[in-house]
């Protein structure tokens, strides 16, 4: 049984949830069908795409009244000349708030991570109001762990927010948000959760996108594990539950979801509304 704190969290969180999708042809019309204009919606950046379908698929949500959140990841770009010409496009379509993540291609340009980026939009005069980088509650593969805590004190000038990746193990995330406010860094947070989707395709991307240890984790908690298997895939609850305590402290700054959907759009967003009206109606 939750209590009221646990579920005033919960509450709080689901209904500042915003969603990342994949800049795919069906995105913008199972958006559409599937999302009030209240969600924030971010768009990621694909290599095998390039970041015209990402800017592209940005400003049509936005321009159907979504507030649009596009990832320019830094190594998808070529150096200050594109990034002045994409930050005066996306202005003028309205677009106020960006996501800049490292990016998983090799560096077209001048931008080998985040940082080199950000930099230069502050030289640009910070044409966004709202500009967010990525957190690592677990190691990533490609990353030392020294290297991502020293990053993201870096990038604090530069930045506005920060979006975690993906963990499943609720002592990570309670460990990691303490760590952080510890060393200082005093952004709000947005914790990424994944959406419902199928097991093999979350734990793919988990391994990829470096959660390693959250998959040593499943393997060690076979409820967990079950729960992956079953119809309908993860949905987080009890996930979120577990973080609850943790997220609800005071001096956690954590403000919200960050949901991967991975274009699981209509399932992600019955799962938030479900979830709310469970919590409502109990209290």
């Amino acid at each position: 049984m939750r209590n009221k704190r646990t579920a005033a969290t919960l509450v709080r969180l689901l209904e500042n949830a915003r969603y990342e999708v994949l800049p795919t042809a069906s995105t913008e019309d199972k958006v559409l069908e599937h999302l009030p204009r209240d969600r924030t919606v971010t768009v990621t950046a694909s290599p095998t795409k390039g970041l015209e379908a990402t800017l592209d698929l940005a400003e049509r949500l936005t321009g159907h009244g979504y507030v649009t959140v596009p990832h320019l990841a830094a190594r998808m770009v070529s150096g200050r000349d594109e990034l002045a010409e994409i930050a005066e496009r996306l202005r003028g379509k309205g677009i106020t708030s960006v996501f800049v993540p490292g990016g998983d291609a090799e560096a077209v340009g001048d931008y080998p991570d985040a940082l080199a980026l950000l930099e230069d939009l502050k030289e640009l005069g910070s044409p966004f109001a709202h500009v967010g980088i990525t957190g690592y509650p677990e190691s990533h593969p490609t990353i030392h762990d020294d290297l991502t805590v020293q990053s993201m004190w870096d990038k604090r000038r530069y930045a506005t927010h920060i979006v975690s990746n993906l963990t499943f193990d609720p002592a990570v995330v309670r460990d990691w948000v303490r760590r952080l406010r510890a060393r200082g860094v005093a952004m709000p947070l947005l914790l990424g959760i994944p959406g419902p989707v199928e097991r093999a395709k979350l734990l793919g991307m988990a391994t990829r996108i470096g959660v390693g240890e959250s998959t040593k984790f499943l393997a060690k908690n076979k409820g967990v594990f079950a729960r992956l298997a079953a119809p309908g895939g993860f949905t987080g609850e009890r996930f979120l539950e577990r973080c609850a305590p943790a997220l609800g402290e005071e001096g956690a700054l954590v403000e919200g979801l960050h949901v991967f959907t991975f274009n699981q759009i209509g399932e992600t967003e019955a799962w938030r509304t479900g979830m709310l009206e469970r919590l409502r109606t109990s209290r």
